[in-house]
């Protein structure tokens, strides 16, 4: 299985650069997909800057196959950087394309980065919107 995975999807796999947890994240996404049993956690550490909520930090814990890990990492390099209202914006397509692809049977596993990061952002959402202001 390996072989049919392309340069830049193993190279995310093999030395992921966003992997780890982040301390007192402001808002955690967990998704998994029951069929293949890839679980996927997303932390999200955000910067108010200039009125705008930006993903200052971010990082992921997967328990997944190659193309798991490699999405979960890949997803992050997209977000860091981002706006909330430009990550809300990141799907699975940004992710095959910055991955350069993926096999058709692991395509499942972009669309899992994507969702995990919307259930991170909805958490954020969620936590400051009830927070006394």
């Amino acid at each position: 299985m390996f072989n049919s995975y392309n340069r830049e999807v193993m190279k995310r796999f093999t030395n992921p650069k966003n992997y780890g947890k982040i301390k007192n994240p402001d808002g955690i996404g967990e998704l998994g997909n029951m069929n293949c049993g890839d679980i996927m956690k997303i932390y999200l550490k955000i910067e108010n800057k200039k009125n705008k909520k930006i993903i200052k930090d971010i990082k992921f814990e997967t328990f997944g196959c190659v193309a798991a890990i490699a999405s979960s990492d890949i997803l992050c390099a997209l977000a860091k950087g981002k706006t909330i209202e430009q990550a809300k914006k990141i799907n699975n397509k940004d992710i095959l394309k910055k991955l350069k692809g993926l096999p058709s049977i692991k395509l499942h596993c972009s669309v899992l980065g994507s969702g995990a990061l919307k259930k991170a952002i909805e958490d954020y959402e969620k936590k400051i919107s009830s927070s006394p202001q």
